[in-house]
């Protein structure tokens, strides 16, 4: 069987670093990935804060493989808006590739942003997100 997302809202800050660093880069995603905030500088969130998140701010990402772009799900109505260039790109996290989702020339509000994921399993990706060169929270996106 393999990892789950209750795995991964299971998992410590460091054992999650472990599992993206193990893990490949896999297919980029298309279509709806639901979202999850992992953990937010190295501190776990919890499963409450994780909900709030979810429910109030951040439901995910769609992604449009063949335009190589994304927008995320925001706001307790769930609009998608703040647009990412995807593509394949070095990981900052560790050595290796990763699909880089980049906010810097798509969007005013979110250009300092750059996240990048991997997939742990089947349809479900971890995430690094930064906020310049500074690692800000760790996400999932389940496909």
């Amino acid at each position: 069987m393999g990892i789950t997302i209750t795995d991964l809202t299971n998992m410590s800050p460091a054992a999650l670093d472990g599992l993206y660093q193990r893990s490949p880069v896999g297919e980029i995603p298309n279509g709806q990935g639901r979202g999850t905030v992992l953990f937010v500088t190295k501190l776990p969130t919890g499963n409450l804060f994780s909900s709030l998140v979810r429910l109030l701010a951040w439901q995910g990402k769609v992604f449009d493989r063949d335009r190589s772009f994304l927008l995320n799900r925001v706001s307790l109505f769930s609009i998608k808006m703040i647009k990412a260039s995807v593509y394949p790109g070095e990981s900052w996290l560790t050595q290796g590739e990763a699909t880089i989702l980049d906010y810097s020339k798509t969007s005013f509000v979110a250009q300092k942003i750059r996240d990048e994921i991997r997939e742990v399993a089947p349809g479900l990706y971890l995430g690094q997100a930064y906020w310049g060169k500074t690692r800000v929270l760790c996400f999932s996106l389940e496909f």
